[in-house]
């Protein structure tokens, strides 16, 4: 459903939620062994996530990347959109250039409503609720290779 970039994304921003909520910064070699993704390409998506200010990060030695309580409230749809862009929301199911209301593909209808379920979830869960969620146990975060 959501692009390989994404899912890390998700994945790191979670993990940096969590120790952004002990008062820590998290360093992208730590971020990557965490929730078990490769680094140059964690470090990638992070580099732009901080550039369209979702999270934040310190160079140095004390440095790392973390998120203020308003960032912890950042909804999945954002994320989302920050990291794969609309066309989750937008594109047609099937991958047409022209897909609408007016000109539908065959499955138009069915994704639309699909769609709207899957936008209303990403837009009321926030980083802090999935952060809360794997720090109460109720979900995981990363498998152990």
């Amino acid at each position: 459903m959501f692009s390989k970039a994404c899912t890390y994304g998700i994945r790191a921003l979670i993990l940096i939620t969590q120790r952004s909520n002990e008062g820590k910064k998290i360093g992208v070699k730590e971020i990557a062994e965490v929730t078990s993704t490769p680094e140059p390409f964690t470090a990638k998506i992070l580099q732009q996530l901080s550039r369209q200010g979702v999270i934040q990060s310190i160079k140095g030695p004390k440095g790392g990347f973390f998120l203020d309580e308003e960032q912890q409230n950042t909804s999945i749809y954002d994320v989302v959109e920050a990291i794969d862009g609309d066309q989750l929301m937008t594109g047609c199911g099937l991958g047409f250039l022209e897909c609408s209301d007016e000109k539908p593909c065959p499955m138009h209808a069915k994704f639309k409503s699909i769609r709207a379920s899957i936008n209303k979830m990403l837009e009321t869960t926030t980083l802090k609720d999935l952060s809360d969620d794997v720090e109460g146990g109720l979900s995981f975060l990363a498998l152990k290779r």
